[in-house]
């Protein structure tokens, strides 16, 4: 099995996995209502739940 010839630093091991390079959250358009939201996340529009542009749930009264 192999080993490493070094020690890597806590440091160095934990920059490399950091997510610091992700960038801004990429927000689409529903082309059912308009809405922005998030990418694979429902949302909520005049009291009703979507998903992919179809409605999901609606709130109860």
């Amino acid at each position: 099995m192999p080993h490493p010839k070094h020690k890597i630093s806590k440091t160095r091991r934990d920059k490399r996995r950091t997510h610091y390079k992700a960038v801004a959250p990429t927000i689409g358009v529903d082309s059912t209502t308009g809405e922005t939201h998030l990418y694979h996340r429902a949302h909520w529009h005049e009291g009703k739940l979507y998903y992919k542009g179809k409605v999901v749930m609606e709130k109860e009264a």
